[in-house]
Formats: structure tokens, C-alpha cells, sequence
């Protein structure tokens, strides 16, 4: 008992490196099933991604195709937006990837060029709806 509590607090003061990602992990193994709730669940996931979700402006989104991600096959979202940014002003529109595992939102990858190569994109109104 007395050796466990060390290892315990090693393990809280690893680096992120040292733990296991979602995808990397044993619940990632095998086919990914189609995400049918992805647009609420993009949604919930985009809420807390984004520092104001309030305001955002011609949001797009294409439906969830796979890629391979780390050797592996997942369904992935590509959305398209312009964010309100701190200081209330609008700048570039954004890229970004949303990873779904085992049919649920995972992440949101900001370097979505390649992943979206090729993405087909439709309105996604209610991005611009969202509210804090």
C-alpha cells in the first residue's frame, strides 16, 4: 500500500505524452461505427473548443467521411467558420477537424488541411445559433 502511493502520484504528474489517448487506446480497436449523432455532438464539442462560441459566422460542415489517423480508421468532420474573436472583431475562417471514436465527438484537430482535402460542405446553421 505504502509503494502504490508513489506510483499513484507519478502517474498525476506525467507528462501528456505518458498517457493514453482515446485513439491511441484499447476502445479504438476494430471497425468505428458511423457517427449518427454528429452534428450534436460537433456541436457540444464546439462549445467548449471554442473561447466565444457566441457569434460565429458561415459556418459549413461536411459529413463525416474516414481518414486514417495513427494508422487507423476514423470518421472525421471537416467544418468550416470565422469566429468572433476577444476583441469582438472578425478575422480569417477557420478549418478545423472533428475525430469521432466509437461513434461519439473525440476532438477537435486544428491543422485540418489535410484531413479535409477534398471535403464536400454544407450549412451548418446551428453553429452560428450557439449560445454560451
Amino acid at each position: 500500500m505504502i509503494l502504490a502511493l508513489p506510483l499513484a502520484l507519478a502517474g498525476c504528474f506525467g507528462s501528456d505524452a505518458d498517457r493514453p489517448s482515446v485513439m491511441g487506446g484499447a476502445q479504438a480497436g476494430g471497425p468505428q461505427p458511423f457517427p449518427d449523432n454528429f452534428r450534436t455532438d460537433t456541436l457540444a464539442l464546439m462549445r467548449a473548443y471554442l473561447n466565444n462560441p457566441v457569434g460565429v459566422r458561415e459556418a459549413s460542415m461536411a459529413d463525416p467521411v474516414q481518414r486514417e489517423l495513427g494508422g487507423r480508421q476514423f470518421y472525421v468532420s471537416c467544418l468550416r467558420f470565422t469566429p468572433r474573436e476577444t476583441d469582438g472583431s472578425y478575422k480569417g475562417m477557420r478549418e478545423r477537424a472533428v475525430v469521432f471514436v466509437n461513434g461519439r465527438a473525440d476532438r477537435v484537430v486544428d491543422k485540418a488541411s489535410e484531413l479535409c482535402a477534398g471535403a464536400v460542405y454544407g450549412p451548418f446553421p446551428e453553429l452560428e445559433k450557439m449560445t454560451r
